[in-house]
C-alpha cells in the first residue's frame, strides 16, 4: 500500500469568479426555513458578511461576490486560500478580519451576516443571531451548523441535504434560483460518477482525523465528512454519532480500526500540517496495529473541503479515487 498524503487542489469550474445576472423583476418578499424557522428578507441584501472559508464560497459559486461587503476567515487557513477555486474572488473582496464579533460587522455596514454555529455563531462570546437582530443585521444560518435540540449538538439533516438546502434558499433570497439549481445538478452529476469508482469493492472504515492529541476531534454523521466519506465508497467510523464536528476518545478510534485516516488540512497551534498529524498517528502506540496504520493509508484534504462548502463535491471525487488506488 502507498502513502497519499496530499492536499487535493479541488478545481470546480461551476460558479468560479462569475457574477451572475439576478432577476431583477422579483422585488416581492422572500421566505424560507433556515433552521426550522421561516425568514422572511424583504429585500435582496446587499451588504453581507460571510464568516469561514466554505460559507464565503457558497456565496461565490452562486456568483454574489457583488453582494458582498466582506468576509471573515481565519487567517491560518492558508491551505484553504491557496486551494481555492475562487481565488480571484477572495482577491477582489475584501477580508475584514480574522475573528468575527459585532464591531466588524457594524464596521462594514452590514445587512446580513450568514455564519454558523461554531462557524461565528457562540454564546461564549455574544456574537448570535438574537444580538445582531438587536442591532438591526439580518443573520442566515450555515444548515450544517443548525442545532438539532439536543443541548448544543448541531446537525438537522444529511450533509448533502444540508449544501443543496442552503444553495436553493440563497437561490430564493438574491434572486439566483436558476444559478442554484444549476450548481445542484452538477454537483449530482458529480458525486454519481464518482460512486461508480468503488462499485464492487469493500468499503474500507475511515477515520476523520480533524485535530487533538489528548483527545481526537472528528465528525459524526451529521458533518460534511459523513457524505464526503459515504459518497466515496467509504464508511465513517463516527457516522453512528448524532453530532456534526465533535470529540472522541482514543480508545473509541482504536476499537473501529481504521482502514484509512482522512487528514483534515487545517492549522491547530504548532500542530498544523498534515505531515505533522500523520506522525503523531504513526507514532501513536495504541493505533499501531490499526490497518491504516500498519499500511499508511493516509489522505488529506483542505479544511474548506471537508465542511459543508461548494468543493464537497470534488473532495468526494478525489477520495473516490483515492479509495479506489488501493
Amino acid at each position: 500500500m502507498r502513502t497519499a498524503l496530499v492536499t487535493a487542489a479541488l478545481l470546480l469550474v461551476s460558479g468560479c469568479g462569475a457574477t451572475v445576472a439576478q432577476d431583477a423583476s422579483k422585488t416581492d418578499p422572500v421566505t424560507v426555513t433556515n433552521c426550522g424557522q421561516q425568514v422572511t428578507f424583504d429585500h435582496v441584501p446587499s451588504k453581507v458578511v460571510t464568516n469561514d472559508t466554505g460559507i464565503t464560497e457558497l456565496m461565490f459559486a452562486l456568483g454574489l461576490s457583488d453582494r458582498m461587503a466582506g468576509y471573515v476567515v481565519n487567517g491560518d487557513n492558508t491551505a484553504d486560500l491557496r486551494t481555492s477555486p475562487w481565488k480571484t474572488d477572495f482577491g477582489s473582496t475584501r477580508k475584514l478580519a480574522d475573528k468575527i464579533s459585532k464591531e466588524v460587522v457594524q464596521g462594514a455596514n452590514a445587512d446580513l451576516v450568514f455564519a454558523g454555529w461554531n462557524y461565528g455563531f457562540s454564546e461564549s462570546t455574544g456574537f448570535t443571531p438574537d444580538a445582531l437582530k438587536q442591532l438591526g443585521i439580518g443573520t442566515y444560518q450555515l444548515t450544517e451548523a443548525c442545532r438539532n435540540g439536543v443541548g448544543k449538538q448541531r446537525g438537522i439533516m444529511p450533509a448533502l441535504d444540508a449544501l443543496y438546502t442552503d444553495l436553493r434558499n440563497l437561490g430564493k433570497i438574491f434572486r439566483v434560483e436558476a444559478k442554484a439549481e444549476e450548481l445542484i445538478k452538477g454537483y449530482q452529476q458529480q458525486i454519481d460518477n464518482a460512486a461508480k469508482l468503488m462499485e464492487g469493492k469493500p468499503r474500507p472504515k475511515v477515520f476523520l482525523y480533524d485535530s487533538g492529541q489528548d483527545q481526537p476531534f472528528t465528525s459524526g454523521k451529521n458533518a460534511a465528512p459523513q457524505d464526503v466519506i459515504g459518497k466515496a465508497g467509504g464508511d465513517n467510523v463516527f457516522g453512528d454519532l448524532n453530532d456534526s464536528w465533535t470529540t472522541v476518545n482514543w480508545e473509541a478510534v482504536v476499537q473501529r480500526d481504521p482502514d484509512v485516516v482522512l487528514i483534515v488540512d487545517y492549522a491547530d497551534g504548532d500542530f498544523n500540517t498534515p505531515e505533522q498529524k500523520q506522525k503523531f498517528l504513526e507514532g501513536f502506540a495504541p493505533l499501531a496495529n490499526s490497518p491504516a496504520i500498519r499500511n499508511k493509508r493516509f489522505y488529506a484534504l483542505p479544511y474548506a473541503a471537508l465542511v459543508e462548502s461548494p468543493r464537497n463535491p470534488a473532495s468526494i471525487e478525489a477520495f473516490a479515487k483515492y479509495l479506489a488506488s488501493a
